[in-house]
């Protein structure tokens, strides 16, 4: 019989990068319930003073809620981007974005946290807001013109993201003006990320290497004495022909994507669709 654990471990490794997320966020949410003394080393402060004592903060913040509604939306929010996002573009994409997001929405509120005028002096910043907002902005910059439905009505995408950004400008001169601040800076990432993307520069390559090597310290591989090299016949002037078929498919995506971001997803066949979901899978 199938112990607990095992079933955990397998419905976790059917979640997508997202979905994941999502989990580590709910996680963090119920640990913050039974012992709530420990978010306090999660949430960023607004004073850069105490935030220099606790540098991890301003990736931290982002996977921290003290309220279920506020959780719920960003979550909700973070599933449904996450799949759109994830049949477009790779996993490792969407944790560039995600972070890169939370830790712009985290540098603006430490920079002009104090010049808000109703800010309230002490006031931590918490929630993946910011980093669902890159997200989106990123979708909205990168395929401005495709369309979604709500109910009857369609909306452009670019409109959607120019509404989000005006409510959140509005937003600094309300009591959350904090996460107002916090909200235009992943906003600021996400387009500057789609942009930068579009004229073939990963802004994001930088943090994914620092990442894998941070990571990558907490790895330890067992040294065989000896190694065999063996030559492999399969390779042709030092690729396989999976490194081909990997640079092949990569390029396929990016031409779609090309045409996605200047006449919309509808345009594609339902060849390119059907690729698409594959690559994302």
């Amino acid at each position: 019989m199938r112990s607990l654990n095992q079933d955990i471990k397998e419905k976790l490794s059917r979640l997508n990068i997202l979905e994941k997320l999502i989990v580590v966020n709910l996680v963090v949410f119920i640990v913050g319930l039974l012992f709530s003394p420990i978010l306090s080393w999660l949430e960023l402060p607004s004073e850069f003073g105490k935030y220099i004592l606790k540098p991890w903060t301003l990736i931290t913040y982002t996977l921290t809620h003290y309220g279920f509604i506020h959780m719920l939306f960003n979550m909700l929010f973070l599933y449904f981007i996450g799949r759109m996002f994830l049949n477009l573009f790779q996993p490792k994409t969407a944790l560039n974005i995600y972070f890169l997001g939370a830790i712009c929405g985290g540098i603006c509120y430490l920079l002009f946290y104090d010049f808000l005028p109703k800010s309230q002096v002490g006031l931590p910043l918490v929630g993946a807001s910011a980093s669902v907002r890159a997200l989106l902005i990123f979708l909205c910059a990168y395929m401005p013109n495709q369309e979604m439905r709500l109910f009857t009505l369609k909306f452009k995408l670019w409109y959607i993201g120019a509404a989000i950004v005006a409510i959140d400008a509005i937003g600094l001169f309300g009591v959350n003006g904090g996460g107002a601040l916090a909200h235009l800076g992943g906003s600021l990432l996400g387009y500057v990320y789609a942009k930068q993307l579009t004229k073939g520069h990963d802004i994001g390559k930088g943090f994914e290497k620092f990442m894998d090597a941070f990571f990558a310290l907490f790895k330890f591989k067992k040294k065989s004495p000896l190694k065999t090299v063996h030559k492999n016949k399969s390779k042709v002037g030092g690729y396989t022909k999976a490194d081909f078929d990997k640079f092949n498919n990569q390029k396929k995506i990016d031409v779609i994507l090309d045409k996605i971001s200047k006449s919309g997803y509808d345009s594609l066949t339902s060849e390119e669709k059907d690729f698409l979901f594959r690559a994302g899978k």
